[in-house]
């Protein structure tokens, strides 16, 4: 579905982010795991790919630094002559309630989610527009959407890739460029086996479809958007989280 697609997934060194990038190799694209410092789990992703004959490469670079962004995209032009599909997963938490957050735990959390989505999509958008092709997809959240107490800033930067994914859909749909945005709810990964069962109980019991998403869910998602299936489709929110957000 995806062969001769060339697509950079930011943060897939784990959970959601290795869940997309081993989905978009399996459909055949080559696939480009950006993270920031866990090396050994990238390659981890590298080698669970490489093992099913698909294609991939991975690639160090924080993407809230603008010019080492600029780097990578450049870097994976030059090598591949094209990107053709981004997908904006890289994010972290500095859960804190509002009167005791930091200044440093706000901005560090809008600098990755947020301006480490415009970093990406400033730099690749010049080749697509160029190429006159290209599929941008930004994981948000349904904390961007209903609002979460604690994530003051986690909230501001996945209701900014909201905005931000609208706004980059009408400027580059002329292009035949799309953007979309896909908004987890509660999804099973390494953040949540932290949590104890009982707490684990009683968030499925918020949910309609009583249970936690996988990280294939979200990944089954983008690569849909990602392909020719989903050419007509643009400036759209998918939100896939059992239903919490209803």
């Amino acid at each position: 579905m995806l062969e001769g697609k060339v697509a950079l997934v930011t943060g897939a060194s784990r959970g959601i982010g290795r869940a997309i990038a081993e989905e978009l190799a399996a459909q055949g694209a080559y696939v480009i795991i950006n993270y920031s410092g866990n090396e050994a789990a990238a390659k981890e992703v590298l080698t669970s790919i490489t093992d099913t004959g698909k294609q991939a490469k991975i690639y160090q670079c924080n993407v809230g630094q603008y010019e080492e962004v600029k780097k990578m995209i450049d870097y994976i032009v030059k090598e591949h002559k094209t990107i053709d599909i981004l997908v904006n997963n890289a994010g972290i938490t500095r859960d804190n309630l509002l009167l005791k957050m930091s200044e440093q735990e706000f901005d560090d959390v809008i600098t990755t989610n947020l301006k480490g989505a415009f970093n990406t999509i400033k730099h690749a958008s010049r080749y697509m527009l160029k190429q006159r092709s290209g599929k941008i997809i930004n994981i948000s959240s349904v904390s961007g959407i209903v609002g979460n107490a604690g994530q003051t800033n986690y909230s501001a930067a996945k209701a900014g890739i909201i905005g931000m994914t609208k706004a980059v859909a009408k400027e580059l749909a002329s292009r035949n460029i799309t953007a979309n945005a896909v908004a987890p709810g509660f999804i099973q990964t390494d953040m949540t086996d932290l949590l104890s069962d009982a707490v684990k109980e009683k968030v499925a019991e918020t949910i309609p479809l009583k249970k936690m998403g996988q990280p294939r869910d979200i990944a089954k998602m983008v690569s849909y958007l990602a392909s020719s299936q989903a050419d007509y489709i643009t400036g759209q929110v998918f939100q896939v989280d059992g239903g919490i957000a209803i």
